[in-house]
């Protein structure tokens, strides 16, 4: 579970870097404050607090499989999150890039 000041901007990062899609929102009319999001086989929840401000260390490292790494890292600026690094491969043969999320939280 990730808190979050925007709701709606971190649902919109998720949506275009990683495919995630919503899956439950409570309360159904607004002001929403809970939002359920699918990535892949995987469950993410996202709560609304308008007094959490942004991450400066990457508060909540999260590891999120895609399809095409380098694919999904030319999607993360304009999803409003930030590239740190050039894509990477791994000793362990895994692609990654290391990027942050709009609330600054670490994404592998």
């Amino acid at each position: 579970m990730i808190v979050t000041h925007d709701l709606e901007r971190l649902t919109h990062c998720y949506a275009g870097i990683a495919g995630a899609t919503e899956t439950s929102r409570m309360p159904d009319d607004k002001p929403t404050f809970y939002l359920g999001l699918r990535v892949g086989h995987s469950k993410l929840s996202i709560v609304s607090d308008g007094a959490t401000e942004e991450a400066s260390t990457g508060r909540v490292p999260l590891n999120i499989e895609v399809p095409d790494v380098d694919a999904a890292r030319t999607q993360v600026e304009s999803h409003g999150g930030r590239a740190l690094a050039p894509a990477d491969d791994m000793p362990w043969g895994r692609r990654i890039a290391h990027v942050k999320a709009p609330d600054g939280n670490a994404l592998t």
